[in-house]
């Protein structure tokens, strides 16, 4: 067994050079986009809000694409992420099981969404894109994308969910200091935002609703186009790169894990860990993939499978996925990058098809298990990436009372130093 200090690094040179498509290598091919009236939808129907890369890397089944010169010198500045052992957590725990993770709170916006906002950004870019519109929840995503649109000089506007503008207003503070535009959704300035005011103007808002202000905002306009954070192909394809540096780093440092755990909202963080190991699990490999998501929002362990919109107007295209429903309004929780009715359709099908296994997360527990890893690995966890930790833990003393220790890897997917309010009510409250 490697020493409990171990760290398995990876040098600039093993950086993928090629994002994997696992479109080809699903258990079954995945069921068409719809149009509202049943139709498939056809690639040019997604030309006003998306560049034409972006459109094949979304449907096409090529099973890998090149990664452009202009991105992997964004992602050099901090890929390879770090893969750490959490001894600290497991001595803590008093559990034999390796607790390890894939450190992505590195990245200069503090998550794993950098990964996807600068290649988006350089395919707008390069496509005479002069504007971005794009939603956020918690502000992970806006932040990145904020950061990538300053890399590749490219104006932004972010409709960021109310009750995470509330929660967390230093994410704002961010975004705005790298030059994007935050707007409160729901807004006055799109017919979606005025509608949901309207009939509900005590609204919190949801993902869905800012999903739709600014997929209006992209439509209305020929220099701007619309930027996804999660749930689609394109999304899940360029993150990739986690598991694929996690495939060299357990190379590396002769690790075996038994289970791969990442939280799920709308699916880029765990897709982008769990689906380059989807062909090994095909062949015959013993991994589990475990998916955490919040009690409160489950779309994958409540949810039904089913083709639905991807935001609260229905602007955009009917997908196959685990979903609760277009209007569903969650809870006001902290976890707002998981605050998402539905799940990405690549994510939805290995679910269906029992190549991952969801788990829903939530109380107390959630909180207690991310202040143990702050005070064991002084780092601070994102209240999203604390359902991945606490179900890594729940498993290591699972297989600590069965006596059958294992390799137990999860992905830190961003760090909470923006999110401190959500401790301050842990503290406060318990």
């Amino acid at each position: 067994m490697p020493p409990a200090e171990t760290t398995v690094t990876l040098p600039k040179a093993e950086i993928p050079r090629s994002w994997y498509n696992v479109l080809p290598d699903l258990p079954e091919p995945l069921e068409p986009y719809l149009t509202p009236d049943g139709q498939p939808v056809k690639p040019e129907m997604l030309a006003p809000i998306f560049p034409e890369a972006l459109i094949e890397q979304e449907l096409s089944p090529k099973p890998r694409f090149d990664i452009p010169e202009p991105v992997l010198e964004t992602l050099a500045r901090w890929r390879p992420t770090p893969l750490t052992r959490a001894a600290g957590l497991e001595k803590a725990l008093g559990v034999r099981s390796r607790i390890w993770f894939k450190n992505e709170s590195v990245s200069p916006s503090g998550s794993h969404k950098s990964n996807t906002a600068m290649a988006q950004a350089y395919y707008n870019k390069a496509a005479g894109i002069k504007r971005l519109a794009t939603e956020t929840g918690a502000g992970q995503w806006g932040t990145a994308l904020s950061i990538a649109g300053q890399a590749f000089d490219l104006n932004v506007r972010v409709y960021m969910v109310r009750i995470s503008l509330e929660q967390k207003p230093g994410r704002k503070t961010v975004m705005n200091l790298m030059g994007a535009e935050v707007l409160s959704s729901p807004s006055d300035l799109t017919e979606a935002g005025r509608k949901a005011k309207a009939e509900n103007p005590g609204t919190l808002g949801t993902l869905g609703l800012a999903i739709s202000e600014a997929v209006e905002d992209a439509a209305s306009r020929p220099d701007t186009n619309y930027s996804l954070g999660s749930v689609l192909n394109h999304v899940l394809l360029h993150q990739t790169i986690i598991g694929q540096e996690l495939k060299k780093q357990f190379k590396a440092g002769g690790i075996k894990p038994d289970y791969l755990v990442a939280c799920h909202g709308g699916g880029s963080n765990f897709g982008g860990m769990a689906v380059p190991f989807v062909p090994e699990i095909k062949d015959g490999a013993k991994i589990s993939l475990i998916a955490a998501e919040p009690e409160s929002c489950p779309s994958l362990t409540r949810g039904k499978f089913a083709h639905d919109f991807g935001d609260a107007a229905g602007l955009t295209p009917m997908l196959p996925m685990y979903t609760l429903g277009k209007d569903f309004q969650p809870p006001a929780i902290h976890a707002g990058g998981l605050r998402y009715h539905g799940a990405s359709p690549i994510v939805s099908a290995l679910v269906k098809s029992g190549m991952v296994k969801p788990e829903a997360i939530g109380g107390p527990e959630l909180f207690r298990y991310a202040s143990l890893f702050a005070r064991t690995e002084f780092i601070v966890p994102a209240p999203e990436s604390a359902h991945a930790l606490a179900a890594a833990c729940m498993k290591a003393l699972e297989l600590e009372q069965a006596g059958k220790p294992g390799d137990i890897v999860f992905v830190l997917s961003g760090h909470g130093l923006l999110d401190l309010s959500a401790y301050e009510d842990f503290i406060n409250t318990y």
